[in-house]
């Protein structure tokens, strides 16, 4: 049995087809019961626990061979990251309590960075869960090709994407949401010892100016990439209701210094931008 934790995402929801294909069994753990009823079709089993709900992820992490620990993202925290804290203890202490015999966990890119940011938020979930007694393996993976999906509407109406990573001609490490579910699932069926690290990059590195080039051959116009100035950030942040945008800018600021980066030789995914940028464009019409 596999237990797969934000199985009605993009990695999650990848995580489960793959193994499902495989012939393998899948239970989907989702916090909201009404989104059950295409997995148990598709042949999972259901189990119903709040990311927070110790008592409940025990019970959803019980009698699993492998579990998959999908942390879910707040892009707006708390200053001391209350809500990611309170998930990190619930799953630490229930698979403690259920003791699969592996887990493979999402992470981030440059989750061993120092710097406080929006991803300390992962860095956080590795040293916790890192002293777990059983086998685990931490995904990292690089900057989702999907994130892409907020510069479409401005490519099409104004031929511009605004970008906060700058300069728009630096490349740093992107990855399809696909490569890594189906990476996910190949290393929850693997067997290894104590704690790795795997870094996950797609097959080529991205800068907002290929991403620009690439929209403007799909959409049929040029577009071009615009760098936002440093000192208007927390402003544009503030105006997206952000109550405190200082982790999201030092994210960013760490992926334009260099000190979000990968940390060993990374495994590489097959999926490139155009591919992820035709679909994200097809499922806009």
């Amino acid at each position: 049995m596999y237990a797969i934790t934000g199985i009605t995402g993009k990695v999650g929801g990848t995580v489960a087809r793959s193994l499902l294909a495989a012939g393998l069994p899948v239970r989907a753990v989702l916090r909201d019961a009404s989104k059950a009823a295409p997995w148990k079709a598709a042949g999972c089993e259901i189990a119903i626990a709040g990311m927070d709900d110790a008592q409940a992820l025990t019970q959803a992490f019980t009698g699993a061979q492998a579990v998959f620990v999908l942390l879910p993202p707040t892009f707006d925290p708390s200053p001391d990251f209350a809500e990611s804290r309170a998930v990190i203890t619930a799953l630490d202490t229930a698979l403690r309590a259920a003791r699969p015999q592996r887990v493979v966990v999402l992470s981030t890119v440059g989750a061993q960075a120092t710097e406080r940011n929006l991803l300390t938020q992962l860095s956080n979930m590795e040293k916790t869960l890192g002293e777990l007694p059983m086998p685990i393996t931490f995904l990292r993976a690089a900057w989702f090709m999907e994130n892409s999906v907020w510069d479409i509407p401005g490519a099409r109406s104004e031929g511009r994407i605004d970008s906060m990573l700058q300069p728009t001609s630096r490349r740093i490490p992107m990855v399809a949401t696909r490569d890594v579910g189906t990476t996910a699932a190949s290393l929850l069926q693997q067997t290894w010892q104590g704690k790795r690290v795997v870094e996950l990059e797609g097959p080529q590195t991205v800068s907002p100016d290929d991403i620009a080039a690439t929209l403007g051959r799909l959409i049929g116009r040029e577009v071009t990439a615009r760098a936002v100035p440093r000192d208007s950030w927390e402003a544009r942040l503030q105006a997206q209701s952000m109550l405190n945008p200082t982790p999201r800018m030092r994210m960013v600021d760490g992926f334009n210094e260099g000190w979000i980066c990968f940390e060993h030789s990374t495994v590489k995914g097959q999926i490139g931008l155009e591919t992820v940028l035709q679909e994200l464009l097809q499922q806009q019409v």
